[in-house]
């Protein structure tokens, strides 16, 4: 497949197993199917471990922060490539500059902001690539369900459910991916 794979989630080390298990997981199946990923160059949490499974099965990484968190005991030592921005916004931008795919996992205010970023993009028309919430432990249901009030009470098209997927395992993101075709969209405005 030869993608990259942009990947927003948690650097909390906090968590339940189940959410580095999927992490591992889906960083394998990445790694194997010769991908890349794409990530917040943090070495802890979620981040850490899909970045060392991606390495262990023979995919490259390259993490991206912004100055203020390029802090020892943070950032990834062994990525194969560190990009240090001067902010925020400028990390995002690098991180989507060249990502074929993004997947969040489940995250923080952070995930959920660079998620929406992307969605936010794709509804512009500025980008027509994948976009998949890695729902472990349902966790992204209250969201979703959320979304489901834009569309009932009509702050945003029902089509927009079309710009992501949601996929309950590693291996169903892969499948998405892998079979993926962008739906053209059409921009309604009342």
């Amino acid at each position: 497949m030869n993608l990259n794979f942009c990947i927003f989630c948690s650097s909390s080390n906090s968590l339940e197993n189940i959410y580095y298990e999927d992490a591992r997981k889906l960083g394998e199946l990445i790694g194997k199917n010769h991908c890349n990923i794409i990530h917040g160059g943090g070495k802890i949490g979620i981040m850490g471990e899909i970045a060392r499974a991606v390495q262990k099965n023979g995919g490259k990484v390259t993490g991206v922060l912004p100055e203020s968190l390029k802090i020892k005991g943070i950032i990834s030592e062994t990525d194969d490539k560190i990009i240090i921005t001067k902010d925020m916004h400028t990390r995002k931008v690098e991180m989507r500059k060249d990502a074929d795919v993004f997947v969040a996992l489940p995250g923080g205010f952070g995930t959920l902001d660079e998620v929406s970023e992307v969605i936010s993009l794709k509804q512009l028309g500025y980008h027509s690539k994948p976009i998949i919430f890695l729902n472990t432990n349902n966790f992204y249901n209250y969201l979703l369900k959320f979304y489901e009030e834009f569309y009932t009470q009509l702050f945003a098209n029902s089509d927009n459910r079309d710009f992501y997927h949601i996929a309950n395992t590693p291996e169903n993101v892969l499948n998405y991916v892998i079979n993926y075709k962008h739906k053209p969209f059409k921009k309604k405005y009342s």
